[in-house]
C-alpha cells in the first residue's frame, strides 16, 4: 500500500508538471506573437500623422525638408536595400569559402583557432566597426582603392556611372563593405556548423566516386544543408538591414540619390539614429516612425520570400523523389 500510494503521488506530480510545462510553453509562444503585434501596433499608431499627411507618396518621394514638414522615404529605402545587397554579394561567397576551408581543407590543428576567431568577430560591437570604418578603412579606401576604381571601372561603358566620383572614402559602397565584414562571421559560423552535421558517409561516398572537393560541396553538402545555409544568410541579411551605428559612421548621411556607389547616401537606420532625438513636431516624428515601420515591413517581406523559396524547393525535391 505505501509503495502504491507513493507511485500514485509521483505520477500525479509528474502529470501536474507536464500540464504546467505545456501551458508555460504555450504562454511563451503566444507572448512572442503578442509582443510582435504590440510592436506593429505601436509603429502604426506612431506613424499615423505621416500616413495621413503623405499617403503612399511617402514611399516614392525623395524630398526630406524638416523646415517645411515635407518628407519622403525613397532615399533611405534605396540606401538600405543597396547597402544590404552589396553586403550579401560580398559576404555570401566569402562565408562559403571560410566554411569550406574550416570543414574540408583546414588542418585539424587550425580549425579551432580559426573558429574561435570568427566567433570573436561576431561579438564585436557595431560601433567599433563603425569607428574602424571611419578612421581606418575610409581613408585607405579613399587614397588607394577609389582612385583605382575611378581609373579602371569608372571608365567602362555600363558600369562606369556606378563607380565614378570623387574619392571621399565614405559612401554607399563603403557602408556595404563594412556591413559585409560585419555579417561574414554570422553567416560563416552558421554554414560551418551545418556543414559539420553532414554525414561523413555521404561525403566519402562522393569522394570514392571520384568527385572533387568542390563537387562534393556543391552537389552533396549544399543540398543536404540548404535550409541551414539559407537560415544563416537570412540571419546576416537581418543584421545588414537593421544595422545602425556602423552604417551611420560611413554612409555619409546625405539625403540625395546618386547613381554612383562612391557617393554619400542614407539608410533607414542611419536616418533614425541621426534625427530622432532632434525631431520637432508631430509630422517629423511620425515620418521617422514610419521609416521604422517600412524597415519592419521590408524585413518581413524578405524573410517571407526566403521561406517560400525553401518551401518550393522542398516540393520539387519531393516530386523528383
Amino acid at each position: 500500500m505505501p509503495t502504491t500510494f507513493l507511485r500514485d503521488a509521483r505520477l500525479k506530480r509528474q502529470a501536474l508538471f507536464d500540464v504546467l510545462f505545456r501551458n508555460l510553453t504555450r504562454v511563451s509562444a503566444f507572448a512572442v506573437l503578442a509582443l510582435l503585434a504590440a510592436v506593429i501596433a505601436s509603429l502604426i499608431t506612431g506613424s499615423m500623422p505621416a500616413i495621413h499627411a503623405f499617403g503612399f507618396g511617402f514611399l516614392t518621394s525623395s524630398e526630406w525638408d524638416p523646415v517645411n514638414d515635407q518628407f519622403g522615404a525613397l532615399i533611405p529605402i534605396v540606401g538600405t536595400l543597396v547597402t544590404s545587397s552589396i553586403a550579401l554579394l560580398i559576404a555570401i561567397p566569402v562565408s562559403f569559402g571560410i566554411a569550406l576551408f574550416l570543414t574540408e581543407l583546414s588542418p585539424r590543428i587550425l580549425r579551432r583557432p580559426f573558429g574561435i576567431a570568427i566567433e570573436l568577430l561576431a561579438g564585436i560591437p557595431s560601433i567599433i566597426y563603425g569607428m574602424w570604418g571611419l578612421f581606418v578603412f575610409a581613408p585607405l579606401f579613399a587614397d588607394h582603392i577609389e582612385p583605382w576604381i575611378n581609373d579602371h571601372i569608372g571608365t567602362m561603358p555600363y558600369l562606369g556611372p556606378f563607380f565614378s566620383g570623387p574619392p571621399m572614402g565614405i559612401g554607399i559602397l563603403t557602408a556595404g563593405i563594412i556591413l559585409a565584414i560585419m555579417v561574414i562571421p554570422f553567416i560563416s559560423s552558421v554554414m560551418r556548423d551545418v556543414f559539420d552535421v553532414v554525414p561523413t558517409l555521404l561525403k566519402e561516398s562522393a569522394y570514392g566516386l571520384g568527385a572533387t572537393t568542390w563537387e562534393v560541396m556543391w552537389n552533396v553538402v549544399l543540398p543536404y544543408t540548404k535550409v541551414g545555409v539559407a537560415g544563416g544568410i537570412m540571419l546576416g541579411l537581418g543584421r545588414a538591414l537593421g544595422e545602425t551605428m556602423a552604417v551611420t559612421f560611413v554612409i555619409g548621411n546625405a539625403h540625395e540619390i546618386s547613381k554612383s556607389l562612391l557617393m554619400p547616401g542614407n539608410s533607414i537606420s542611419s536616418a533614425l539614429a541621426n534625427e530622432f532625438n532632434e525631431a520637432v513636431g508631430d509630422i517629423y516624428t511620425a515620418s521617422l516612425i514610419e521609416l521604422g515601420l517600412i524597415l519592419f515591413f521590408i524585413t518581413f517581406v524578405v524573410l517571407s520570400i526566403a521561406r517560400y523559396m525553401l518551401y518550393k524547393l522542398g516540393q520539387r525535391e519531393g516530386k523528383a523523389a
